[in-house]
């Protein structure tokens, strides 16, 4: 089968950090399924995955965390899924990615793809919705229910994958005044297109932009886009009792002491948790990815797709990686096909 992989771990515009490659298809066995691969999206973790280090694969290792396509075989203890569902899925960190044509993934772990939406606007869709739910509704509690209607949150990020489905899920299950982070008149408006109240710029001063708009505190801020620069921020503009979430390693100690005198609490958010530990809840994404289709197929949400940059191959990937590491992709960067 066609994938795309790396041997070295090389910078982006070196034409060997991914290169197109023939592997044998896999079998099903257990409760994995065997996708077919029809559409992937490209995350800031198959960047960081990638990113330049001394390692050297001996075999091709395959990226690629976000995919939709058709059930092609089943192991003998899947009951969820049968050949020729189509599904969406974001796989696990820990086995090979979706880059090539056929794939494994964990059954407990894929949901079924939204009727109205083609495989390419639903491969935009599973790491980043799986990762913006449970940050705001499983860390930082958010009723999806609408239960905490007229709170606040700061999404640091606006623009950015995660941000896209965080700005609608904030608005639209949890009834929260928005406020997002974009630096660009276009990421502005994408933010503002999706639901989001209010925008400040990331680069500026955002205590002092939250309190020209009359809010100088916030119930919830969830980090998007690096700890370490809005951390302080985010401490300084919590409230008292409230719970800040990141979901961006950290490259220095982050001072949790700032946190303390208003007893607020700080959440890590990795949603591969469940799929890399093997944990008893692992069902949980399955459910969360067949409400996410529900929610779109009903016109509550909307894909997030930024571009489609062609089929899948390593010439596009590349472009893809090199995109999401200068800082300038708005939503998803899609590829379908082989």
């Amino acid at each position: 089968m066609k994938a795309v992989g790396l041997y070295r771990y090389l910078p982006i515009n070196d034409p060997a950090s991914l290169q197109d490659v023939e592997l044998p298809q896999p079998v099903a066995t257990g409760r994995d399924l065997l996708v077919k691969v029809e559409a992937v999206s490209v995350n800031p973790v198959d960047t960081k995955v990638r990113a330049p280090k001394d390692a050297v694969e001996s075999a091709p290792r395959v990226l690629g965390w976000d995919a939709a396509g058709t059930v092609a075989a089943v192991g003998s203890d899947v009951t969820l899924f049968k050949v020729g569902d189509p599904v969406f899925y974001a796989g696990s960190i820990t086995r090979p990615g979706s880059n090539s044509e056929y794939q494994l993934v964990d059954e407990r772990i894929v949901g079924r793809k939204p009727a109205s939406l083609d495989f390419a606007h639903a491969a935009a869709l599973p790491l980043t919705a799986i990762t913006a739910w449970e940050a705001l509704f499983d860390r930082l509690r958010v009723s999806p229910q609408g239960a905490d209607a007229g709170k606040s949150v700061l999404i640091l990020g606006g623009a950015g994958g995660v941000g896209s489905i965080g700005i609608q899920l904030a608005k639209q299950l949890g009834k929260l005044t928005v406020i997002a982070t974009a630096s660009r008149p276009e990421s502005a408006q994408w933010a503002q297109s999706l639901g989001a109240d209010h925008i400040v710029n990331h680069f500026g001063d955002i205590p002092a932009q939250l309190s020209a708009l009359g809010i100088p505190a916030v119930d919830y801020v969830l980090i998007f886009n690096d700890t370490d620069a809005n951390f302080p921020a985010a401490a300084e503009v919590i409230k008292p009792q409230g719970g800040i979430a990141t979901i961006v390693e950290n490259r220095e100690p982050v001072p949790v002491e700032l946190l303390k005198a208003k007893s607020a609490a700080l959440h890590w958010e990795f949603m591969f948790t469940r799929s890399m530990f093997g944990t008893p809840d692992m069902i949980e994404q399955h459910k969360l990815l067949t409400e996410i289709a529900r929610l779109v197929d009903a016109g509550t949400l909307r894909t997030t797709v930024g571009e489609v940059l062609g089929p899948i191959n390593a010439a596009n990937l590349r472009r893809a990686h090199a995109m999401l590491e200068a800082g300038r992709a708005i939503g998803k960067l899609v590829l379908s096909g082989f």
